[in-house]
């Protein structure tokens, strides 16, 4: 039989093997496209003429969204047999100096890539390290600590230099070095530092210090009940931080003018008021993000900036890789002013992560020396064991608790017989190894300027009881005390004193006689004496 007429008049629109295929794959639309009508007749008929209707159960649409997709091309074999790429950097966004440029961004480290990182130390000596692309800064500085054979303490860190902007900051336990050695522009003289940093974690320690009360009075009026100590405490508690607010100088942008503005650091970003203190939205004028920036102490200010005082910081965007167009240059009054700021931008970016970390490194900090993953025992020391000689014949320690009260035992009596050694009348001219001893510690650093030592102890923080025993530029005979104490460094003179042929050292026109300067600094480390402080921390230089 012969189809029917309206099928036969639109068979033109598509192939007869289109047709066929869909008729065979379609499913239920193959009984909707060759089904005749069986209520109105043809499509002539209903349509009303004989020109070619419009027919819609055949239609290309159905034979368009049937299951079979149309084959995509293969692409083509060649013939030519394959060449390696001599130069695959250039295919990587990461490694090619002209795929990565500031346009179009770094791209993030691969995981199983190695990495070459170069530190620096604070004599200017270099070493270079191959790490991963995870590695983290706390993780850098224990592998340093390792290789140097520095005492571990949680005081060393990573600091970030930027010597031609005179910016730097310590790097957070838990940022990976690569990311920030990938955000310097190609060409910059950046690097990264080892040194000890004790302020790291001091705004944990001493918070009330840290945070006075007229920058935080906002949150106390709010929270009457609450002594200032207490609610700063549960301000860290909780990874927080009390809204922040005071009197800074800010650098107009393209000029040197400096204008004095009250600030306002809050969750949401720092802002500054445009008239006087107030608080009024009106007023407010949004200044710097937090999460897209980082915080940096201005080492040179005056000379590079011209800041009306020596405690300046910058607020540097990560869009800014180099250049001083785009950062934000701010000036404090006084060291505690800007100590806070600074405590309260960590605080505010970071939140709970540098709580966590804080705990991390106390927790490292009250674990023995001989716990870890690679104990650091040599051969020789594998061999040696505890004996008892005490009786005719010796004996070799077996129980752990008897060698420990052996090794306590011999300590007190080490003691004892270096305490005898002290007190002993000695002459000056037979005393050598007692005037130079002072040499071989690492809290002497010889003959430094006075300037020096206020810089190296700015770098390595301004907290109560870092200490540095240096000689004396006046006095040829004479040693200097230098001591941090509320943010102030303070310098005091030790003179050597001869009498009835013994040599001693004293601070205080004798009332206070010491053998050595070992004993000065180990008899004001356990008593404060006529010092502001005890010594609790020495200022030190490792050579990498």
């Amino acid at each position: 039989t012969a189809p029917p007429k309206g099928t036969r008049t639109n068979t033109q629109c598509q192939t007869p093997s289109l047709l066929t295929d869909n008729a065979m794959e379609g499913g239920a639309q193959q009984s909707s496209l060759w089904e005749p009508p069986k209520q109105d007749g043809g499509p002539g008929e209903r349509d009303g003429g004989e020109g070619p209707p419009e027919v819609r159960r055949s239609q290309p649409l159905f034979i368009h969204g049937s299951s079979r997709q149309p084959p995509q091309e293969e692409p083509r074999a060649s013939s030519l047999p394959s060449i390696p790429n001599p130069f695959p950097e250039l295919c990587s966004p990461s490694n090619s100096p002209i795929l990565s440029s500031p346009a179009l961004g770094q791209a993030p480290p691969r995981e199983g890539t190695s990495h070459v990182v170069k530190v620096f130390g604070e004599d200017g000596a270099c070493r270079s390290l191959e790490v991963s692309a995870g590695t983290t800064a706390r993780q850098l500085c224990e592998t340093l600590v390792h290789r140097t054979r520095a005492l571990h303490d949680h005081s060393w860190a990573l600091v970030e230099l930027h010597q031609h902007l005179a910016l730097e900051r310590c790097l957070e336990d838990h940022e990976s070095v690569v990311e920030v050695q990938n955000s310097w522009a190609p060409g910059a003289d950046s690097r990264f530092v080892f040194r000890k940093n004790f302020a790291k974690y001091e705004l944990f320690k001493s918070n009330a210090l840290l945070f006075p009360e007229v920058m935080v009075s906002s949150c106390l009026e709010a929270n009457k009940s609450m002594a200032h100590s207490e609610l700063i405490q549960n301000f860290l508690n909780s990874g927080s931080c009390p809204e922040v607010q005071g009197f800074l100088q800010q650098r107009e942008a393209g000029r040197k003018v400096w204008k004095r503005y009250h600030f306002s650091l809050r969750r949401s970003g720092l802002y500054y008021s445009t008239k006087g203190t107030s608080k009024d939205p009106r007023h407010l004028q949004y200044f710097a993000d937090l999460t897209e920036s980082n915080i940096y102490y201005v080492t040179q200010g005056k000379k590079l900036y011209g800041t009306p005082t020596e405690f300046g910081f910058c607020i540097k965007p990560h869009k800014v890789r180099s250049g001083v167009k785009g950062l934000k240059l701010l000036c404090s009054e006084d060291e505690q002013s800007r100590s806070c700021w600074m405590a309260a931008f960590r605080l505010f970016k970071y939140g709970m992560q540098l709580y966590r970390n804080y705990q991390q490194a106390q927790a490292r900090l009250s674990q023995p020396p001989w716990i870890g993953p690679t104990p650091l025992r040599s051969v020789s020391d594998n061999a040696l064991v505890a004996m008892d000689f005490s009786g005719c014949t010796g004996r070799v320690i077996e129980n752990p608790n008897e060698v420990l009260t052996a090794a306590l035992e011999e300590a007190q009596a080490w003691r004892k017989k270096t305490t005898h050694r002290y007190s002993l009348p000695t002459a000056c001219h037979s005393s050598p190894l007692s005037a130079a001893i002072h040499r071989t510690q690492p809290w002497f650093h010889g003959r430094i300027s006075r300037e020096d030592t206020q810089q190296l102890i700015g770098r390595q923080g301004l907290v109560d009881g870092v200490f540095l025993v240096r000689e004396s530029q006046r006095n040829p005979k004479g040693f200097v005390l230098s001591l941090c104490h509320l943010q102030r460094i303070k310098h005091y003179l030790i003179l050597p004193s001869e009498e009835e042929g013994r040599l001693y050292f004293t601070m205080d026109d004798g009332q206070t006689r010491f053998a050595d300067l070992i004993q000065l600094v180990e008899f004001h480390q356990i008593n404060r004496g006529i010092l502001p402080c005890k010594l609790r921390h020495y200022c030190t230089c490792v050579a990498l």
